[in-house]
């Protein structure tokens, strides 16, 4: 059992500290935001595996009672081999430490969800103060395309059931049809992809553990790379140029172009549209999304390895 804690949180750190900054400070992640969204998934689920399977193990080893119920479909040497009768010492503290991290973060995940709910809300009854009125004998629900009469040129999309997409009349007067199509395009990318929920995740976890190197970047990421992997949907329906322009447009009275930092995004995603970087090859991609989906079977592997051994 010792054994097994040890290796989960070898696993758990590397994955938590080190390979996080490497990845932060990688070219690639910009070649392909996709990919790299999946790999910090990855990450996210390997860290949160090693906690679990650790809380497990040492549940295991300190209260009888759940060592009964998790080896219970298990022939006596399975239980034998993880050798949970001479717990350590520091077994009760770390199990006391890891149910904590576990209830904080499903609190914290909570939180997050109820807060976006509201949110969601407040927006939505917004939405029917300033939508225009439906002529007599139209039916009431709206569509999902809603349009605002607001000189303020703004799009974005609205999850929720159902889900709606909200374009103000300014931007219909300032974009081109094609600029438009791309602006709609970048949106319903957000929307098939769900990234809202990853928003959820990263934030609630960033939120939760905000010395955890791995959280923190996951949600400074996350932020950054759906938007590249929505702005790479529009381009390649709509062209990179056609593209950046209807950027520049949508945001030009806030600054596209200026160095603050709450802009920086906006003028990193203009200039990586005018000047696209190449792609990695196909088996490039394959190859890191298959090495990615692999890493969370580690925590796993180490958890079972005993009980394989002795049935083997």
């Amino acid at each position: 059992m010792t054994v097994c804690l040890l290796l989960l949180s070898a696993v758990a750190l590397a994955a938590a500290v080190p390979i996080p900054r490497a990845l932060t400070r990688a070219v690639w992640p910009e070649r392909e935001p996709v990919v790299a969204l999946w790999v910090w998934q990855c990450l996210v689920a390997t860290v949160l595996l090693c906690c679990l399977t650790a809380l497990v193990l040492s549940a295991a080893a300190v209260f009888h009672t759940v060592r009964v119920q998790v080896f219970a479909p298990a022939p006596p040497s399975v239980t034998e081999a993880y050798d949970l009768s001479g717990a350590p010492p520091w077994a009760t503290a770390l199990t006391l430490l890891l149910a904590c991290g576990a209830a904080w973060t499903t609190a914290m995940l909570a939180r997050e969800l109820v807060e976006a709910r509201r949110s969601r809300g407040l927006a939505r009854a917004q939405l029917r103060e300033r939508a225009p009125d439906l002529p007599p004998g139209l039916p009431g629900a709206r569509g999902p395309l809603l349009v605002l009469e607001d000189e303020y040129p703004d799009a974005w999309w609205l999850p929720g059931h159902p889900p709606q997409l909200v374009v103000t009349t300014g931007a219909l007067h300032r974009l081109t049809a094609h600029q438009l199509d791309a602006v709609l395009t970048h949106e319903r990318d957000h929307a098939r992809a769900h990234h809202d929920w990853l928003l959820h995740l990263s934030t609630a976890l960033a939120t939760g553990f905000p010395r955890v190197p791995l959280f923190a970047h996951f949600c400074e990421q996350t932020h950054r790379l759906v938007e590249l992997a929505a702005d790479d949907t529009a381009s390649r329906r709509c062209g990179h140029l056609t593209t950046a322009l209807a950027l520049i447009e949508l945001n030009q009275h806030r600054g596209v172009l200026s160095c603050a930092s709450s802009h920086r995004l906006l003028g990193e995603r203009v200039d990586r549209l005018l000047a696209p970087p190449p792609r990695l090859g196909r088996r490039d991609r394959a190859l890191t999304t298959t090495v990615a989906a692999l890493v969370p079977l580690l925590p796993l592997l180490i958890t079972f390895a005993p009980a394989l051994t002795t049935l083997s």
